[in-house]
Formats: structure tokens, sequence, C-alpha cells
């Protein structure tokens, strides 16, 4: 079950960069559907919340 949809939350905020790193790798990839074990709505949100954050410069793109 999808975490989201257990909480009823629709807004996912980029700039809750906290939230946000739970669903990268330790490389930065954004984590696949079957790891994050989110649906495909909230996969699709996640996705667009952290390319948002790495464009205004709150999460890196690559590790040091």
């Amino acid at each position: 079950m999808c975490y989201f949809c257990q909480k009823n939350i629709e807004e996912i905020d980029f700039k809750n960069t906290d939230q946000l790193m739970r669903y990268v790798s330790g490389f930065y990839k954004i984590k696949g559907k079957k790891k994050t074990n989110l649906c495909s709505k909230h996969q699709k949100k996640i996705a667009t919340a952290i390319k948002r954050a790495r464009q205004m410069g709150l999460m890196p793109y690559t590790p040091k």
C-alpha cells in the first residue's frame, strides 16, 4: 500500500527535502516504484518534486 494513500496526503512539497531524501538512492538516483512501494500517481509526484528541488538547489544531483 502506498504511504501517501494510507496517510491521505495529496500535496508533496518540494521544499521538504528530508522527506524527499527517502526516495533517493545513495548515488542520488530516484528509486523505482517497486522499491518505494508507492502508487504510480504518487511516484510521479515524488519524481517531479525531486526534480524541482534539484533545479532550485535544495538537493544535489550527485554525491560529493
